[in-house]
């Protein structure tokens, strides 16, 4: 297992490197530059911020200042925003972070157990009824879903809030809106994956020998069941934190989605960067995190 681990990880770091020299590369390749918006600068001014930014000089010696910048745990300050972007990043994911882990929490919650159920019960209705609303979940946006739960949920039960990011029960609805897609693809998938575990020889043998149908269930059918669950749920909570710019803008929360977007917009290349690696390395662990869960389920991929 330790020779998968720091495989993985000296994969995922040369992964975050080649993000981060695309990066580097393309927001210089946009269009202008942080000083070319909507505030007017005279030419000597902004000769000097580039100056200030290292912009004048070559992409490699700006690149080489900015992995300096990254050496000492620092990246750099926003020229749009001027702060650091460690204090910009610091103020803004602990709320994204919640949201995720708020959001892949509901979806275990509904879709893994959902799609357990609907194979255990295949062809009945409870099976075509639990994926005719998965199929639902998948196909309706979260930009839909949102507005729906803030209109008819929120102004109707006096503790929750359309918007806002002041105690638990703000969590509440975007978790909701959030992990009901991820809940709706985890339960196809973890249908299939039992529907497949269900059909082994070994199953079929322990209904043979008289185990109770619970055990053989619990014990031998769900670990093998969940497994490509569990190797959707390390890329489904990075996307969660990385893709809930929707939510944060309907319920008015301070996260990270709005900074990636305005970085874009204002081609703010440090804040741009930041985020991007942020989102690269939280990527790189979900999916380690993922690989081991993966590992210590099936004894066969620790060779």
């Amino acid at each position: 297992m330790l020779h998968t681990i720091i495989s993985r990880l000296l994969q995922g770091i040369a992964v975050v490197f080649c993000l981060l020299l695309i990066t580097f590369v393309l927001v210089r390749l946009m269009p202008g530059d942080p000083f070319s918006g909507e505030k007017a600068h005279s030419a000597h001014i902004i000769q000097k911020n580039k100056e200030r930014f290292h912009l004048d000089q070559s992409y490699v010696r700006q690149f080489s200042v900015y992995l300096g910048f990254l050496a000492r745990g620092e990246m750099g300050d926003s020229p749009v925003k001027e702060q650091p972007v460690t204090k910009i990043i610091k103020h803004s994911f602990p709320a994204s972070l919640i949201l995720g882990i708020a959001g892949i929490s509901i979806a275990i919650l509904i879709g893994i157990p959902a799609g357990i159920l609907s194979a255990l019960k295949k062809n009945s209705y409870i099976d075509y009824g639990t994926m005719v609303v998965a199929m639902a979940g998948i196909s309706i946006p979260s930009f839909v879903i949102a507005p729906l739960l803030a209109g008819q949920v929120a102004t109707r039960i006096p503790f929750l809030k359309i918007a806002g990011w002041g105690d638990p029960f703000d969590w509440i609805l975007p978790a909701i809106t959030l992990g009901l897609g991820t809940a709706a693809y985890l339960a196809r998938i973890t249908r299939g994956g039992m529907l497949e575990v269900l059909n082994q020889d070994y199953i079929r043998t322990a209904h043979a020998k008289g185990v109770r149908p619970l055990i053989v269930v619990t014990k031998h059918a769900i670990r093998g069941g969940i497994i490509p669950a569990i190797a959707y749920v390390g890329p489904a909570f990075a996307a969660l934190i990385t893709g809930s710019f929707i939510i944060e803008t309907i319920f008015q929360i301070p996260g990270m989605g709005q900074h990636f977007v305005n970085a874009t917009k204002d081609r703010d290349y440090f804040l741009l960067q930041g985020v991007v690696i942020l989102f690269g390395t939280l990527i790189v662990f979900a999916n380690l995190a993922a690989d081991i869960a993966l590992v210590m389920l099936n004894p066969r991929l620790r060779n």
